[in-house]
């Protein structure tokens, strides 16, 4: 360093010698002496060597810093972590093990509630770990074609509403420098509640304490099934009564597409009709669902062609179809008879499946006690609702739907018997 800084100070002094001797031989006329312009290209180039040589030396230093810096930096402050944010609520390993260990009756509730300050519900029961959350959900979407089918969403308040538009706006054509006229957009407004469903199973005190047991599957595929008949019955018939709004009800669910001319047959010329009474914009993601009884009768089908309307799939990962469009089925489908609607046609992507997390587990350690058994709650709370009617069609049968009598209340003032 003291190298270059007598190098640069050498270079100052010829510079201030070489414009010295510049000023010296300049004549009357402001031009240098001819007999003094080689020796200034001299001192002038013996300047630039010294520029250049200085530059050369800067970077040999800077160079040697680099060489002699250090590989890694002391620690003089506060060690900072740079692991992952840490995990808060159901997905920590904490509060996932004291769970289990809860389930199984090998730790103590105070250590739930430890893990999870908010994992105590107001029924006494815990809100799942995420894990087993994401299994249950696997195994209600594997046992409900619904689901799979339409819209879900996932909420932390009670309700959800959700603003529809219930017209169409227009457009005019007008001349330059007319008014555009206005159009009173009107909206609707469908309220997605959270109706609690909820199921029960026990299982046996050698079983539970067996480690080789896996638990969370078996209570997961357990409860999958059962939940997930119950929401699928409700998606499709539910009446809205402290259930979601099925599908097929009459008001709030698809529009009535078609309606066959017998109670119990359906025709080619029904299922044409029905696939065109649907709007072309939702035709394109549209799927027919209908119980295998039906099914039967759609694979018999002939169209004016004298071809089958049914296509059976030739790929294991996509459904079969008619018309072009997939169709499916489910038990919870009406079967036919007179005045059921039968087949669905539509977008059911429309139709929204609102889960309020999480669901809540609860150990009942005395109800089965007497046989060396414990029984499993689990709750959830769950709405589902056709957000557009007009996006699924439905056939239905002739005739007027059976309903199932009531017996009479007993009139109080009788005897019985």
């Amino acid at each position: 360093m003291n190298k270059i800084m007598e190098m640069r100070n050498k270079r100052n002094t010829l510079w201030e010698q070489t414009k010295a001797f510049l000023e010296e031989h300049r004549g009357e006329n402001g031009l240098v002496e001819a007999s003094a312009v080689e020796q200034y290209n001299k001192m002038a180039g013996e300047v630039k060597a010294l520029g250049d040589e200085i530059t050369r030396l800067e970077e040999q230093a800077a160079f040697d810093v680099q060489l002699s810096a250090p590989t890694s930096r002391p620690v003089t402050n506060k060690p900072v972590s740079h692991a992952a944010p840490k995990v808060e609520g159901t997905a920590t390993d904490e509060y996932r093990e004291a769970f289990w260990n809860m389930i199984r009756n090998q730790g103590d509730q105070f250590a739930v509630r430890n893990a999870l300050s908010v994992g105590e519900d107001t029924e006494g029961g815990f809100t799942v770990p995420d894990e087993f959350e994401r299994k249950l959900i696997q195994a209600l979407e594997e046992n409900n074609i619904f689901r799979q089918l339409a819209t879900v969403i996932r909420t932390n308040s009670g309700t959800r509403k959700i603003p529809i538009a219930t017209d169409t706006m227009e457009a005019s054509w007008i001349d330059e420098g007319e008014e555009i006229p206005e159009t009173n957009t009107q909206f609707g407004q469908t309220t997605l509640s959270a109706y609690k469903l909820g199921t029960m199973i026990k299982i046996s005190n050698e079983l539970l304490h067996d480690s080789a047991f896996d638990l969370a599957s078996y209570i997961a595929a357990r409860f999958g099934v059962a939940m997930g008949n119950a929401e699928e019955r409700a998606f499709f018939t539910g009446d809205g009564d402290k259930k979601p709004l099925g599908i097929l009800a009459e008001t709030g669910g698809a529009q009535l597409g078609v309606t066959a001319a017998e109670e119990d047959l359906v025709t080619f010329d029904e299922i044409f009709d029905l696939y065109y009474s649907l709007k072309s914009p939702y035709r394109r993601n549209a799927q027919f669902v209908c119980n295998e009884t039906l099914l039967l009768q759609l694979m018999k089908l002939k169209d004016k062609n004298d071809n089958y309307i049914w296509k059976p799939s030739l790929d294991i990962a996509k459904p079969d179809t008619i018309l072009g469009r997939p169709i499916r089925t489910s038990s919870f489908m009406p079967g036919v008879a007179a005045g059921e609607r039968v087949l669905l046609f539509g977008d059911l992507k429309n139709y929204w499946v609102a889960d309020r997390q999480n669901r809540t587990f609860r150990r009942l350690n005395e109800l089965y006690a007497r046989t060396d058994q414990v029984g499993f709650m689990t709750t959830q709370r769950v709405d589902g609702r056709l957000i557009l009617p007009e996006s699924v069609k439905v056939l239905k049968m002739a005739g007027t739907k059976a309903t199932t009598p009531t017996t009479p209340d007993p009139d109080p003032e009788q005897p019985a018997g």
